[in-house]
């Protein structure tokens, strides 16, 4: 019998109607309707392609979203000037720094530039720590959490997964994902375990798990016989893959998970597609945190 697919799409749009529901309310009694400044840094196709769907996403929800667009070749000193006339403007309510960023770019002295505050994707020390220190519900926290691992944990508990108890292992160790992604495990009482390049026989310890977390960043990495019969999969990866063109309608690629989808299915009760699992959430927890900022800020 094959899996129940976790639809995070359905799931995030449905996110993102509340959250398009009270900035309505809020515009229409005459309130501050929350701001965005997007920074993009150079021309790559990937960036400006998830910097559009953020701006598309935030217009819908009825978030104002400004661009600030940089050459390549922009100075340290110019991007961090911009950072911090976004600190002190009060119609800002997040700043997203978009990444990667260029090479001669000191990547956490920008993120760390970025007023608390306002930094909604959760990268932060001071809201990275925050995380570690807090033990209340994620979903009410009084600062970011990083969206991506947060949209995890929204999939798992709107799919009815009680993680109390359970073994979750995450495979993957980043400070965006991995990390994050641990301690919001921990934080609903389950037994957490990470994963990683340099992990011994992953296999058997993936196949001991209620919940697999794949965030590792490689294409079908977790294989169908990694998985424990009944586990819970959320495939976090967005991979390219090459493809025979004319078996795909003249598509050259294809994006894929860090989980061989197709073995899986077969073997776990519940699994996130590749699109359309993870990735929505992504978005819609941006939206949600830009909301909970400018509702923050507005009482501070």
């Amino acid at each position: 019998m094959l899996a129940n697919l976790i639809d995070g799409k359905s799931i995030a749009a449905d996110i993102r109607t509340e959250i398009k529901d009270k900035v309505a309310a809020i515009a229409s009694n005459g309130g501050t309707v929350p701001g965005l400044a997007v920074i993009l840094v150079g021309a790559r196709r990937d960036s400006q392609t998830y910097v559009n769907m953020k701006k598309k996403a935030c217009a819908a929800a009825g978030i104002v979203s400004i661009g600030y667009d940089f050459e390549d070749n922009v100075t340290e000193k110019e991007l961090l000037a911009t950072i911090q006339r976004l600190n002190v403007d009060s119609a800002i309510h997040g700043i997203l720094v978009q990444l990667p960023l260029p090479a001669h770019l000191d990547q956490d002295k920008i993120l760390q530039a970025v007023d608390p505050a306002k930094d909604v994707d959760g990268l932060h020390p001071m809201n990275v720590a925050a995380l570690q220190l807090y033990s209340g519900n994620a979903l009410e926290a009084p600062f970011s959490i990083a969206c991506t691992p947060l949209g995890c944990l929204v999939l798992l508990e709107k799919s009815g997964i009680d993680l109390k108890g359970k073994h979750c292992v995450v495979v993957g160790r980043s400070q965006l994902v991995g990390l994050p992604m641990a301690r919001l495990l921990l934080g609903r009482d389950a037994t957490v375990t990470i994963a990683h390049s340099k992990t011994e026989d992953i296999q058997s310890l993936t196949r001991t798990a209620d919940v697999v977390v794949a965030a590792a960043g490689r294409a079908h990495l977790v294989e169908g016989n990694w998985i424990k019969p009944g586990a819970v999969v959320i495939d976090v990866g967005i991979n390219s893959v090459d493809i025979v063109p004319e078996k795909e309608g003249g598509k050259t690629y294809k994006l894929v998970g860090d989980v061989d989808f197709d073995a899986a299915v077969e073997v776990c009760s519940q699994i996130t597609p590749v699109p359309g699992g993870v990735g929505p959430m992504t978005i819609a927890m941006l939206l949600r945190n830009t909301l909970r900022s400018c509702e923050r800020l507005k009482l501070s």
